[in-house]
């Protein structure tokens, strides 16, 4: 940890990611649209003081305001820009001098009450080259120039924005005749003076010009693709005006993904009551471990120095109680907190952009793959989607998912379109298990609801409270617990029908088809009325949990995404179970799924299948159009890899036991990625260990596989202790539960009070 402020090292350090990305040391940038520009820069007024040079800034930054604007001003003149509808003013002046004319219009603004501009650009020096042949009695007056400007800017810097662009290199062998004078060397010479004077000027004063010298790096790296040596290529200006939106409008508009320059957040109401929880918590541990350590030692076992012989202790060690177990999980769990809250929400540890190549999506995939056929073994059993395929399943698919996290793959459509797959796999196995479970036992009491429902959102609600996030915001949960009530509500309704029920006669069979049915139609009717369902989940308190910057269009798009899936999985359990009821599939050790001749079709009709749905995704021109085909065509592959995976016998005898480790913790690993691996809510990259990225994804990987597995292990402790198997009791937790989210919604209503 370096310290420092983000802005300095926006304004003055980064490297390029691939050809055109530039990443900012420590820090990630935003990419500002028009909208956004217009939002940050409502009432501005906005100044470029220079050369040619600084001309062209001023285009690229009035273009990330109009992208329709055409560079036709008067090359050697003012040219005005003005956006009527934000109340926008950018004024380019034209000063290729650091002269007495240029002192001359900063010392204008800083008299009488003459309206200052918000944001000042100043910058020039090859002029001065130029004009003068270089020579040195023309840097010694620049530096005379600048020493009487240097307190004026110092003065508006008060109020004002102030940036001094330091001049970028040339690429001398491209230079005409006439600039021939201008070279690296001289430029340095006047970007050395300018700094000394400007830094000495703000030495003793709290308000400062702030040096803009990272277009130096940036033209270092592309200057030579300039069209006449001197003067920028388009896409390297264009990332200085991006860079200077960032330092001005991420303390404005605080973007997710836009890290630089953003203060950290003051800590809300509900994140100090959580932080006290969690050191009262530690502290009880401490001192119930020492209590019981002290009556540990005065009772254990000592010796008898006359007889030689060992004395029994009078009292029995005693076994860890329910208290103390509570404080223990808490103790681990607020320490975990601790550290998500230290990487992604106080300003620690660095945060870097994604960049996306081929190599680094497909190589890591390659190696896990690799790593999960090395690591396998016999299952326990042989049947369909058995608890070890399951577990291996969701293993490999999450290991996936993250590795498509963490290269910002999202932007390459076949890949995306591919984990859109991965995602209605997790959510077709929620419907195959949640209806298998209450088919075959029959089991719809509160006990079940209550397990299911703490093991999946326990996790999601502490990081609401301490990461300040919405509940909607780790969408995965709250569609997944929508899904688990959808499918226990249609089972669960009158009548309810179950396996052993629907034995003694057909004709349930077909009422569980009847109550299937329906639930299609609900969601093929809310799936195209977006009217109806943002009613239903505009009420309160569903509002609460389901709206995202103030209305529930992000939780209609994510269910109507994956609509149907889940209804598939449920119609594939009851399909699955029926032919396992009558023997109609062999399930032995060895033995294919059907006969063979029905397998060897199934399995050439299931690569088929798999293989047409990879080049037609692969084949994908736009995200929007093959978002709208998903949900009805996802279950092709799914299906065909269940049949792939389980008709030949051999196939389904065995697992990987790498895969299966990693999908026990599947759903931990989902959600603390967020924070602990990734980082601004997932938008960047976590880097503990600056200038090592392979070192840095290595430690960052194994701190966060490991603290998901002790999370996975604190929720199964609690969930026997929160949700107990006695009715009674059972009962009186939920009242406390509810207690604890009405307190929790008070204080919300009071945040947000105070935040109006």
């Amino acid at each position: 940890f370096k310290g420092g402020d983000t802005c300095e090292y926006l304004l003055s350090s980064g490297r390029f990611l691939g050809e055109k990305v530039w990443q900012p040391h420590s820090c990630m940038m935003h990419k500002y649209k028009n909208s956004e520009a217009k939002n940050c820069l409502i009432d501005k007024h906005v100044v470029f003081i220079g050369d040619s040079r600084i001309r062209q800034l001023f285009y690229s930054f009035i273009k990330l305001i109009n992208p329709q604007v055409k560079e036709e001003g008067i090359k050697h003149g003012n040219i005005p820009f003005e956006d009527k509808s934000a109340s926008i003013r950018v004024d380019f002046l034209w000063y290729p001098e650091v002269n007495g004319s240029m002192r001359q219009r900063i010392k204008s603004w800083t008299e009488g009450s003459v309206a200052k501009p918000h944001i000042i650009v100043v910058g020039a020096a090859t002029w001065s080259i130029k004009i003068h042949n270089g020579s040195n009695e023309a840097l010694a007056q620049y530096k005379i120039n600048i020493t009487s400007i240097a307190p004026l800017l110092e003065k508006l810097a008060i109020s004002s924005d102030v940036y001094w662009v330091l001049q970028d290199p040339v690429y001398e062998d491209m230079l005409s005749e006439s600039r021939k004078m201008i070279t690296n060397e001289k430029i340095d010479a006047y970007n050395e003076a300018a700094v000394r004077i400007l830094n000495s000027s703000s030495r003793n004063s709290k308000a400062k010009v702030k040096v803009f010298s990272v277009s130096k790096l940036i033209a270092q790296e592309t200057i030579m693709k300039s069209a006449d040596g001197l003067h920028l290529p388009e896409s390297s200006r264009d990332t200085n005006a991006m860079i200077l939106m960032n330092v001005y409008c991420n303390k404005i508009m605080k973007p997710i993904d836009g890290s630089c320059c953003q203060p950290q957040p003051p800590l809300t109401l509900i994140q100090k009551i959580a932080f006290c929880f969690f050191t009262l918590s530690i502290i009880g541990y401490l001192i119930i471990s020492l209590i019981h350590r002290n009556n540990y030692r005065k009772n254990k076992s000592c010796t008898d120095l006359e007889s030689g012989e060992e004395k029994k202790p009078a009292i029995s060690i005693p076994n860890v109680s329910t208290l103390e177990m509570l404080l223990h999980c808490f103790c681990k769990l607020g320490l975990i907190m601790t550290y998500f809250y230290l990487c992604d929400r106080a300003n620690l540890f660095m945060k870097e952009n994604k960049f996306y190549t081929h190599s680094s999506f497909f190589i890591p995939i390659a190696y896990i793959l690799v790593l999960g056929v090395f690591y396998t073994e016999n299952t326990k059993e042989t049947k369909v989607l058995n608890r070890e395929q399951t577990d291996e399943w969701k293993g490999w698919m999450q290991l996936v998912i993250l590795i498509y996290h963490i290269s910002g793959a999202s932007t390459f459509l076949p890949v995306y379109m591919h984990i859109r797959v991965l995602v209605a796999a997790y959510l077709f196995q929620t419907g195959y298990g949640h209806f298998s479970y209450f088919w075959i036992k029959g089991d719809f009491g509160v006990y079940r609801v209550c397990q299911v429902l703490f093991r999946l959102n326990f996790l999601v609600v502490v990081l609401c409270i301490v990461m300040d996030r919405p509940y909607q915001f780790y969408y995965f949960v709250p569609l997944v617990t929508v899904w688990f009530m959808i499918i226990y509500a249609t089972l669960a309704v009158w009548p309810q029908i179950i396996q052993k029920k629907a034995n003694g006669n057909c004709l349930w069979h077909f009422g569980l088809l009847l109550k299937l049915i329906c639930l299609l139609t609900c969601i093929y009717f809310l799936s195209y009325s977006q009217g109806a369902f943002e009613k239903i989940f505009s009420f309160w308190p569903l509002s609460k949990c389901f709206e995202l910057n103030g209305n529930v269009y992000e939780w209609w798009f994510r269910w109507k995404l994956d609509r149907y899936v889940v209804f598939h999985g449920m119609l594939f359990a009851f399909i699955y179970l029926a032919l396992q009821k009558r023997q109609m599939i062999s399930e032995g050790k060895g033995d294919p799924l059907f006969s063979n001749r029905v397998s060897n079709v199934l399995l050439f009709i299931s690569i088929v299948s798999f293989l047409t749905y990879s080049i037609w995704a692969s084949s994908c021109k736009n995200k929007t159009e093959c978002n709208e085909l998903h949900p009805s065509v996802s279950v092709v592959q799914i299906l065909a890899f269940i049949l792939i995976r389980n008709i030949p016998g051999y196939v389904r005898s065995v697992y990987s036991s790498f895969f299966a480790w990693f999908g026990k913790i599947s759903l931990e690993l989902f959600i603390c990625q967020y924070h602990i691996w990734l980082a601004a809510d997932t938008k960047g990259i976590l880097v503990l260990i600056p200038g090592y990225p392979m070192f840095n994804v290595l430690v960052s990987t194994f701190i966060f596989v490991c603290v998901a597995h002790e999370i996975s292990q604190i929720t199964n402790d609690l969930a026997q202790i929160v949700v107990p198997k006695d009715n009674s009791t059972l009962l009186k937790r939920l009242l406390c539960i509810a207690g604890f989210f009405s307190g929790l919604h008070f204080f919300s209503a009071m945040q947000d009070q105070s935040r109006h």
